[in-house]
Protein backbone atom coordinates (compact mmCIF):
# COMPACT_ATOMS: atom_id res chain seq x y z
CA UNK A 1 0.00 0.00 0.00
CA UNK A 2 1.54 3.01 -1.28
CA UNK A 3 2.05 6.00 1.63
CA UNK A 4 -0.71 8.85 1.37
CA UNK A 5 0.51 12.07 -0.98
CA UNK A 6 1.28 14.93 1.91
CA UNK A 7 -0.97 18.25 1.57
CA UNK A 8 0.41 21.08 0.18
CA UNK A 9 1.26 24.08 1.74
CA UNK A 10 2.90 25.68 4.92
CA UNK A 11 1.08 24.15 8.52
CA UNK A 12 2.93 27.64 10.07
CA UNK A 13 5.05 30.15 9.49
CA UNK A 14 7.72 32.24 12.32
CA UNK A 15 9.09 35.33 11.11
CA UNK A 16 11.59 36.87 13.13
CA UNK A 17 9.82 35.52 15.95
CA UNK A 18 10.60 37.46 19.61
CA UNK A 19 10.02 36.52 23.18
CA UNK A 20 10.99 37.45 26.38
CA UNK A 21 10.32 37.72 30.09
CA UNK A 22 11.05 41.34 31.38
CA UNK A 23 14.69 41.84 30.85
CA UNK A 24 15.46 38.41 29.92
CA UNK A 25 15.30 37.66 26.39
CA UNK A 26 14.42 33.91 25.35
CA UNK A 27 13.69 33.93 21.58
CA UNK A 28 15.45 36.30 19.51
CA UNK A 29 14.45 36.34 15.60
CA UNK A 30 13.41 33.12 14.94
CA UNK A 31 12.34 31.81 11.85
CA UNK A 32 10.49 28.22 11.04
CA UNK A 33 8.80 26.89 8.29
CA UNK A 34 7.05 23.27 8.91
CA UNK A 35 5.06 22.11 5.46
CA UNK A 36 2.03 20.40 5.79
CA UNK A 37 2.53 16.14 6.31
CA UNK A 38 5.95 17.27 7.44
CA UNK A 39 7.38 15.80 11.30
CA UNK A 40 10.33 18.35 12.51
CA UNK A 41 12.19 17.55 15.44
CA UNK A 42 13.40 20.08 17.69
CA UNK A 43 16.28 19.27 20.14
CA UNK A 44 18.29 22.00 22.60
CA UNK A 45 20.05 22.38 26.02
CA UNK A 46 17.35 22.96 28.67
CA UNK A 47 16.85 26.70 28.66
CA UNK A 48 17.33 27.51 25.21
CA UNK A 49 14.08 28.49 24.70
CA UNK A 50 12.40 25.12 22.95
CA UNK A 51 8.90 25.10 25.35
CA UNK A 52 8.89 28.50 25.09
CA UNK A 53 8.60 28.20 21.70
CA UNK A 54 5.85 25.67 21.70
CA UNK A 55 3.56 27.72 24.03
CA UNK A 56 3.80 30.04 21.35
CA UNK A 57 2.98 28.48 18.31
CA UNK A 58 0.02 26.88 20.91
CA UNK A 59 -1.07 30.45 22.01
CA UNK A 60 -0.36 29.52 25.23
CA UNK A 61 1.93 32.38 25.71
CA UNK A 62 2.17 36.09 23.96
CA UNK A 63 4.82 37.12 21.65
CA UNK A 64 6.75 40.25 21.77
CA UNK A 65 7.93 40.72 18.11
CA UNK A 66 7.27 39.17 14.55
CA UNK A 67 4.72 36.82 13.52
CA UNK A 68 3.40 33.38 13.50
CA UNK A 69 1.27 32.69 11.08
CA UNK A 70 -0.44 29.26 11.59
CA UNK A 71 -4.16 27.63 13.42
CA UNK A 72 -5.24 29.72 16.01
CA UNK A 73 -5.52 26.61 18.08
CA UNK A 74 -3.27 23.96 16.76
CA UNK A 75 -3.28 20.32 18.36
CA UNK A 76 -0.82 20.11 21.65
CA UNK A 77 0.33 16.96 23.02
CA UNK A 78 1.87 18.10 26.71
CA UNK A 79 4.35 15.01 28.50
CA UNK A 80 1.06 14.98 30.97
CA UNK A 81 -1.74 13.15 29.79
CA UNK A 82 -3.53 15.96 30.87
CA UNK A 83 -6.96 14.10 31.08
CA UNK A 84 -10.32 14.97 32.66
CA UNK A 85 -10.68 12.44 35.49
CA UNK A 86 -14.19 12.97 35.88
CA UNK A 87 -15.50 12.41 32.06
CA UNK A 88 -15.12 8.81 30.28
CA UNK A 89 -12.11 8.29 27.47
CA UNK A 90 -14.88 8.93 24.75
CA UNK A 91 -15.52 12.19 26.28
CA UNK A 92 -12.32 13.23 26.53
CA UNK A 93 -11.48 12.79 23.29
CA UNK A 94 -14.76 14.72 21.77
CA UNK A 95 -13.81 17.84 24.10
CA UNK A 96 -13.05 20.69 21.59
CA UNK A 97 -15.47 18.66 18.99
CA UNK A 98 -19.05 20.31 18.83
CA UNK A 99 -21.40 18.73 20.85
CA UNK A 100 -23.70 15.88 19.33
CA UNK A 101 -23.86 12.10 18.24
CA UNK A 102 -21.17 12.88 14.93
CA UNK A 103 -18.44 14.10 17.70
CA UNK A 104 -18.94 10.74 19.73
CA UNK A 105 -18.60 9.11 16.72
CA UNK A 106 -15.56 10.43 16.11
CA UNK A 107 -14.02 10.17 19.30
CA UNK A 108 -14.79 6.19 19.21
CA UNK A 109 -12.76 6.18 15.99
CA UNK A 110 -10.35 7.61 17.08
CA UNK A 111 -9.90 5.66 20.47
CA UNK A 112 -9.86 2.57 17.94
CA UNK A 113 -7.30 4.24 16.34
CA UNK A 114 -5.03 3.88 19.24
CA UNK A 115 -5.91 0.74 19.90
CA UNK A 116 -8.43 1.57 22.80
CA UNK A 117 -11.55 0.98 20.68
CA UNK A 118 -12.67 -1.50 23.54
CA UNK A 119 -12.55 1.31 26.32
CA UNK A 120 -14.82 4.08 25.34
CA UNK A 121 -16.53 4.00 28.64
CA UNK A 122 -13.37 2.96 30.81
CA UNK A 123 -12.29 6.40 32.85
CA UNK A 124 -8.60 7.90 33.08
CA UNK A 125 -7.98 6.20 36.74
CA UNK A 126 -7.90 2.79 34.87
CA UNK A 127 -5.15 3.78 32.32
CA UNK A 128 -1.29 2.97 32.57
CA UNK A 129 0.89 6.05 31.82
CA UNK A 130 1.09 4.85 28.26
CA UNK A 131 -2.72 4.19 27.42
CA UNK A 132 -3.27 7.39 28.96
CA UNK A 133 -1.13 8.58 26.57
CA UNK A 134 -2.61 7.31 23.33
CA UNK A 135 -6.01 9.11 24.51
CA UNK A 136 -4.27 12.12 24.67
CA UNK A 137 -3.17 11.39 21.02
CA UNK A 138 -6.64 10.39 19.99
CA UNK A 139 -7.89 13.38 21.54
CA UNK A 140 -5.27 15.65 18.95
CA UNK A 141 -5.99 14.31 16.27
CA UNK A 142 -9.66 13.58 16.40
CA UNK A 143 -9.33 17.47 15.48
CA UNK A 144 -7.44 16.66 12.23
CA UNK A 145 -4.97 19.50 13.28
CA UNK A 146 -3.14 21.29 10.46
CA UNK A 147 -0.20 21.83 13.24
CA UNK A 148 -0.01 18.93 15.98
CA UNK A 149 3.10 19.97 19.11
CA UNK A 150 4.23 17.28 20.64
CA UNK A 151 5.37 18.66 24.37
CA UNK A 152 8.16 15.16 24.90
CA UNK A 153 5.12 13.04 25.25
CA UNK A 154 6.97 10.20 25.92
CA UNK A 155 9.79 11.19 28.47
CA UNK A 156 7.42 9.88 31.10
CA UNK A 157 6.93 6.30 30.44
CA UNK A 158 9.11 3.58 30.61
CA UNK A 159 11.85 2.25 27.43
CA UNK A 160 9.31 -0.39 25.91
CA UNK A 161 6.25 1.45 26.23
CA UNK A 162 8.11 4.70 24.83
CA UNK A 163 9.25 2.61 21.56
CA UNK A 164 5.69 1.24 20.87
CA UNK A 165 4.70 5.15 21.33
CA UNK A 166 7.01 6.57 19.34
CA UNK A 167 5.89 4.01 16.71
CA UNK A 168 2.31 4.66 16.75
CA UNK A 169 2.78 8.51 16.82
CA UNK A 170 4.97 7.83 13.21
CA UNK A 171 1.71 5.59 11.75
CA UNK A 172 -0.49 7.99 12.85
CA UNK A 173 1.05 10.93 11.54
CA UNK A 174 1.23 9.50 8.67
CA UNK A 175 -1.91 8.88 7.98
CA UNK A 176 -3.23 12.33 9.47
CA UNK A 177 -0.69 14.20 7.67
CA UNK A 178 -0.74 17.42 9.89
CA UNK A 179 2.44 19.44 10.36
CA UNK A 180 4.36 18.46 13.61
CA UNK A 181 6.70 20.18 15.76
CA UNK A 182 8.30 17.50 18.71
CA UNK A 183 10.03 19.17 21.22
CA UNK A 184 12.50 16.55 22.93
CA UNK A 185 15.70 15.84 24.78
CA UNK A 186 16.09 12.38 23.09
CA UNK A 187 18.54 12.75 19.55
CA UNK A 188 17.44 8.71 19.31
CA UNK A 189 13.67 9.27 19.19
CA UNK A 190 14.41 12.25 16.86
CA UNK A 191 16.23 10.56 14.06
CA UNK A 192 13.36 7.57 14.24
CA UNK A 193 10.69 9.59 13.78
CA UNK A 194 11.75 13.15 12.04
CA UNK A 195 12.04 14.13 8.21
CA UNK A 196 13.79 17.26 9.66
CA UNK A 197 15.90 17.62 13.05
CA UNK A 198 16.72 21.27 14.05
CA UNK A 199 18.90 22.67 17.01
CA UNK A 200 17.75 25.46 19.18
CA UNK A 201 20.73 27.66 20.85
CA UNK A 202 20.31 31.35 22.06
CA UNK A 203 16.88 31.54 21.13
CA UNK A 204 17.07 31.01 17.56
CA UNK A 205 17.58 27.76 15.20
CA UNK A 206 21.04 27.49 14.87
CA UNK A 207 21.33 24.27 12.66
CA UNK A 208 18.84 22.39 10.99
CA UNK A 209 19.58 18.61 9.34
CA UNK A 210 17.28 16.64 6.66
CA UNK A 211 16.64 12.89 8.33
CA UNK A 212 17.27 10.11 5.74
CA UNK A 213 17.96 6.31 6.24
CA UNK A 214 21.02 6.91 4.89
CA UNK A 215 21.93 9.74 7.28
CA UNK A 216 20.87 8.56 10.20
CA UNK A 217 23.83 6.85 11.86
CA UNK A 218 26.46 9.40 10.79
CA UNK A 219 23.46 12.36 11.49
CA UNK A 220 23.08 10.59 15.06
CA UNK A 221 27.02 11.87 16.49
CA UNK A 222 25.97 15.31 14.39
CA UNK A 223 23.43 16.08 16.82
CA UNK A 224 25.10 14.54 19.73
CA UNK A 225 27.95 16.86 19.04
CA UNK A 226 25.78 19.81 18.74
CA UNK A 227 24.34 19.07 22.00
CA UNK A 228 27.54 18.84 23.65
CA UNK A 229 27.29 15.43 23.97
CA UNK A 230 30.12 12.89 23.77
CA UNK A 231 28.50 9.69 21.50
CA UNK A 232 30.46 7.01 23.88
CA UNK A 233 29.32 8.73 26.83
CA UNK A 234 25.45 8.67 24.98
CA UNK A 235 25.93 5.41 24.34
CA UNK A 236 27.09 4.58 28.05
CA UNK A 237 24.08 6.43 29.36
CA UNK A 238 21.28 4.68 27.26
CA UNK A 239 22.25 0.95 28.40
CA UNK A 240 22.18 1.46 32.35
Amino acid sequence: MSAPLKPSGAAVVVRNLRRSYGERIVIDSLNLRIERGEFVALLGESGCGKTTLLRALSGLDPINGGSIDGPRLPAVVFQEPRLLPWETLSRNVALGLAPGPQSLAAAQAALAEVGLGERLEDWPRNLSGGQAQRVALARALVQEPQLLLLDEPFAALDALTRIKMQRLVKHLIERHQPGVLLVTHDVDEAIALADRALIMRGGAIAAEYRVTEASRPALRETLLAQLGVDADTAADTATH
